[in-house]
């Protein structure tokens, strides 16, 4: 497994906890590129993210991608080994105040 697919597994892991609906598109070269890793649903606001492992970063068009999302009005994360823990944190804000 590589660290990427590593830190995928955990964020899987914890939305699964969370009872969040989540899927990842698959890079076809039909799809529109810089799509994150994985789309969620939970408790009615959109979460898109971005994994990376280590010190990679996002590609010009992974961050044009998140920053649309963010101005769409969803959340949208890079999260790696060293960050997991904001993932529980914004399920965790969700959870005590979900969308009405």
């Amino acid at each position: 497994m590589t660290p990427e697919a590593a830190v995928k597994k955990q964020i899987r892991k914890i939305l699964d906890d969370y009872g969040a609906w989540h899927c990842m598109p698959m890079g076809t070269g039909y799809g529109r590129s810089g799509v994150p890793d994985l789309l969620v649903c939970y408790l009615g606001n959109f979460i898109a993210i971005e994994a990376k492992a280590g010190d990679n970063k996002p590609t010009a068009l992974q961050v044009r991608e998140l920053e649309r999302i963010k101005k769409a009005g969803g959340y949208a994360l890079l999260v790696n080994e060293s960050n997991i823990d904001y993932l529980r944190q914004l399920l965790e804000k969700i959870r005590e105040c979900p969308q009405s």
